[in-house]
């Protein structure tokens, strides 16, 4: 039987917010896992967090990050990667004397990490460069699968698809009272992301309860398992791609509220370097011990 290193940590939490829950295994240089142990270890953690994030030193410089949830390997996890990474830089002296980490993401490429923590008390991401897909999808075919009236779907800005790490699927509407109230069945919206070839859904309002941030977002994610992601990095780095390309924000230091319905709200921090977006913000360690196998 072998021991990994292993941390609970919730991502983005500040204030009184509940953040969103990550599961890190931490592994030295002679710990390998397959695939089929790597899935196996995700799915026993099914209704406890979304993601496990797989981490180890890589060979050439920085760390390898590998991430999964119950059902599947995920393309790219931004919560678990704030979630490791916050963890991993400020209980590491001579990771915190660096200005950038650089991961090496399984799927999605090598990206960067912005050590804020001192300065901000945040660790920030390079987003994946941004893939404009477009949609065909009606307001009336989405609202009939969010469970929702159409009027509530905003004809002010575009129903648009984009991937910065997962396809997200973004649909405006008008209050937030209406975003926020937003119930559907798992089930059924999961068919529907598969016909569709999305990864997630991400609902936005720029009607906000706290006039500090900027927008309020909501993710939901039947395809991995879980309806509903309550603070997001990947879904609102596709959306920082798109409040920019509709020139609804032009890359200054904001922040954007997460969450539904009589829930602490999430928040989550965007910014560019050199016209590319970063996501970020703390976390804070809950459980910390070894994962025997």
């Amino acid at each position: 039987m072998s021991a990994y290193f292993y941390k609970k940590i919730d991502a983005f939490t500040s204030g009184k917010s509940f953040g969103n829950p990550a599961v890190c295994l931490f592994l030295d240089e002679d710990q390998k896992l397959t695939e089929s142990q790597m899935q196996s270890i995700a799915l026993q953690h099914k209704g406890f967090v979304s993601e496990v994030i797989f981490c180890s030193r890589s060979e050439e410089s920085g760390y390898n990050l590998t991430y999964y949830s119950s059902e599947c390997e995920v393309e790219f996890c931004g919560h678990g990667t704030v979630a490791c990474m916050y963890s991993l830089i400020k209980n590491t002296h001579s990771l915190m004397k660096e200005t950038e980490i650089p991961i090496h993401t399984h799927l999605m490429g090598s990206l960067t990490v912005y050590n804020m923590i001192r300065e901000q008390d945040a660790v920030f991401v390079s987003a994946p460069e941004p893939v404009f897909i477009g949609t065909s999808l009606t307001a009336d075919e989405i609202a009939k699968h969010l469970g929702v009236d159409t009027d509530g779907i905003s004809s002010l800005y575009p129903i648009d698809l984009v991937n910065a790490g997962l396809a997200t699927l973004i649909v405006p509407f008008y209050t937030l009272e209406q975003a926020i109230n937003v119930f559907p069945d798992e089930a059924n919206l999961k068919e529907f992301c598969r016909k569709n070839g999305m990864d997630i859904i991400l609902i936005f309002t720029l009607d906000v309860k706290d006039p500090e941030n900027i927008a309020h977002t909501r993710v939901f994610a039947p395809k991995y398992g879980y309806l509903e992601d309550p603070a997001t990095g990947s879904g609102n780095s596709a959306f920082g791609n798109y409040l920019l390309k509709n020139h609804l924000w032009h890359g200054e230091p904001v922040s954007i509220e997460q969450g539904g319905a009589n829930i602490p709200f999430n928040v989550v921090q965007l910014a560019t370097q050199n016209g590319r977006v970063l996501f970020g913000g703390s976390a804070t360690d809950r459980i910390v011990g070894e994962y025997y196998l």
